[in-house]
């Protein structure tokens, strides 16, 4: 059976002297039916250790849902919400962030939810998403002409069904006017934070990454999660096994005229053909598979930055190095260390 979390931070408990304590921010937390638990929880545990550091009530929380009933997350935990979605809202947020969900593409909203959160921002100070919450927004008409992130696996998604909107696929969080958004998940964590900052200042804010044991400012972006492949895959038959080979041969020189010569074809049609098929020059694909092909020797821990250029076909450690940095948005040492297996750590 599923436990019941009841996230009410501000119920019927509260003493006097809890009464007396001034509430100068209300952060509203939406959620729906099959939200990822840690898009609620995560952000309000952030700004629960902010009471704690500040040693008040500076921040009163709320989940918000449909209706006042239980919801299940995608981890199948309950929750109950303090706020529901009818009428007009009756409480003003000073701040107001959409939690995601795993199913949040093909999610549609109920156009009364989305009239509901066009009238709860709009006396916001601030309002948000946190990771796929962004496509609730963008169905309200909430990020149009807004540079905004998501979780990097559907950022290409949101990009498409809302051409008015910028994403920052890399982001970790951003923050553009009243919209503060953020990426997949733990970046809910990295955005409360950054608003705690914003808030309450650099010292209360670093205490409370310090209590949580996270990042004051984590490192790099999302492409050093992200598990794409180098590039997209050509539809073309030939196209597709010429991609396969210098997937599985790294090394090899890999220049327009031997791979063009590989297909049987002129440098210009298979520059072409790239051009159309993948929307890349084949030197610039070619570079992308061998970065992805470093990045699983390093993961593998038993080989060092140098070794892996050379196995992965870069003339030298300087050229991997930059490479490495422009995709995945760390250098090839610092990858390492990060995602380099547990199992070879405790060597």
């Amino acid at each position: 059976m599923s436990s019941i979390v009841l996230i009410r931070r501000n119920g019927t408990n509260r003493t006097k002297q809890d009464e007396a304590m001034p509430v100068h921010r209300h952060i509203g937390l939406v959620a729906f039916e099959g939200v990822q638990l840690l898009d609620v929880s995560g952000p309000l545990d952030v700004f629960a250790e902010a009471n704690r550091q500040a040693g008040a009530e500076v921040y009163r929380l709320s989940v918000v849902a449909a209706s006042s009933g239980p919801i299940r997350s995608s981890s199948g935990v309950r929750l109950v919400p303090d706020i529901a979605m009818t009428g007009v809202p009756q409480h003003r947020f000073h701040t107001l962030l959409v939690a995601g969900a795993p199913h949040a593409v093909e999610f549609s909203p109920d156009p009364a939810w989305l009239d509901w959160l066009r009238r709860a921002v709009a006396p916001c100070r601030r309002y948000g998403s946190i990771c796929s919450g962004a496509f609730l927004l963008g169905a309200a008409g909430l990020l149009k002409g807004r540079r905004i992130t998501t979780h990097w696996a559907v950022a290409d998604q949101l990009a498409a069904r809302f051409p008015d909107v910028i994403v920052d696929a890399d982001a970790i969080h951003v923050r553009d006017g009243k919209v503060r958004t953020a990426a997949g998940v733990t970046a809910g964590m990295d955005l409360a934070l950054a608003l705690v900052e914003e808030d309450l200042g650099r010292e209360i804010a670093i205490h409370v990454a310090s209590q949580l044991v996270m990042f004051f400012r984590r490192p790099g972006g999302q492409a050093q999660f992200s598990r794409r492949v180098a590039s997209p895959a050509a539809t073309r038959s030939d196209l597709q096994e010429l991609q396969r080979w210098v997937a599985a041969h790294p090394s090899e020189p890999h220049d327009v005229a031997s791979l063009a010569a590989r297909m049987g074809i002129s440098a210009r049609h298979l520059s072409r053909l790239f051009h159309d098929e993948i929307g890349i020059t084949p030197a610039g694909w070619v570079e992308a598979a061998r970065v992805a092909a470093a990045r699983q020797l390093l993961e593998e821990g038993n080989i060092a930055p140098k070794q892996a250029a050379a196995e992965c076909g870069f003339s030298n450690v300087d050229t991997f190095r930059r490479a490495f940095l422009r995709l995945v948005g760390v250098t090839p040492a610092e990858y390492r260390k990060r995602f380099v297996r547990a199992s070879e750590r405790l060597l």
